[in-house]
C-alpha cells in the first residue's frame, strides 16, 4: 500500500513540474513582445519602463489584469495587455519570476 501511495505522489509531482516547465516556456515565448521595452531578460534599458525580472508573481498578474481590464491605464501597456488571456498572464508572470532580480537599469 505504501508503495502505491509513493508512486501516486511521484506521478503527481512529475506532472506538476512538467506543467510548470510548460508555463515557463510559454511565458518565455510570450515575453518576446515585452522585450522591446522591458528587455530580453526583464531588465529595461530605459527608466521609464520597469524591470520585470524577479518581480512578485501576484504583483505581475494583478498589473497585467488591471491593464487588460482598463482598471489601470497606460498608453503602451493597455493595448499590449488587452488581448492577453488569463493563461498568458500566468505564463508571463511565471517566466519573469524565474529570472534573477536586477536593481539597475541596463
Amino acid at each position: 500500500m505504501r508503495i502505491i501511495i509513493a508512486a501516486v505522489i511521484g506521478v503527481i509531482g512529475l506532472s506538476l513540474s512538467t506543467a510548470n516547465a510548460a508555463d515557463l516556456a510559454a511565458g518565455r515565448k510570450k515575453s518576446e513582445v515585452c522585450a522591446a521595452c522591458h528587455g530580453a531578460i526583464g531588465f529595461s534599458s530605459n527608466t521609464s519602463w520597469p524591470n520585470l525580472a524577479g518581480q512578485q508573481k501576484a504583483y505581475l498578474v494583478k498589473q497585467l489584469k488591471d491593464f487588460r481590464e482598463g482598471t489601470r491605464s497606460d498608453p503602451w501597456m493597455s493595448p499590449m495587455a488587452k488581448d492577453l488571456s488569463d493563461e498568458d498572464i500566468e505564463n508571463l508572470a511565471t517566466f519573469y519570476v524565474s529570472l534573477p532580480v536586477c536593481d539597475k537599469y541596463q
